[in-house]
């Protein structure tokens, strides 16, 4: 399944790529074009497509439905910030917050060094048996990137 996810993903950002960063296609028409479940195009847009990443997205379901994609540029430093605190909200799996670590690095917020020590202090094993293990993990990140962001 991660091939096909790959697949879509590079369909979709060549598509972007074409269209000038700005895209509005039928969620039908990629599923057609994959011969796959549209489940499996909306797993692509929530998990490949996100605020963090850089890209809005807009869906509408139903027959005249569309998706809508923009790659946006994030220049400003307090709004990246902020994007990504949105993003955390009050809980965070360590997968998500795994994936935001790793747009940090790729943005070169963090090195790779940073990285794998930040991922080491959320992990479920140094959060322990916390009751509220998500959101503690969500309150850490958000102090780190403070730093991160200073």
């Amino acid at each position: 399944m991660a091939k096909l996810s790959n697949s879509i993903e590079e369909f979709i950002n060549q598509l972007l790529f074409e269209a000038g960063g700005s895209l509005e296609i039928q969620r039908s028409q990629i599923s057609d074009y994959f011969n796959c479940a549209p489940s499996q195009i909306n797993y692509v847009l929530t998990t490949r497509f996100t605020p963090f990443k850089g890209y809005y997205v807009e869906s509408r379901r139903g027959g005249g439905g569309y998706i809508r994609i923009v790659k946006v540029q994030l220049e400003d430093e307090m709004e990246t910030l902020e994007l990504f605190n949105e993003y955390i909200g009050e809980s965070i799996t360590k997968d998500k917050s795994d994936d935001l670590l790793r747009e940090l690095f790729r943005i070169d917020k963090v090195t790779k060094r940073e990285l794998e020590l930040i991922k080491v202090a959320l992990s479920d094993r140094a959060l322990g048996e916390s009751v509220n293990r998500n959101e503690l993990r969500a309150n850490l990140l958000k102090n780190m990137l403070l730093v991160v962001f200073s």
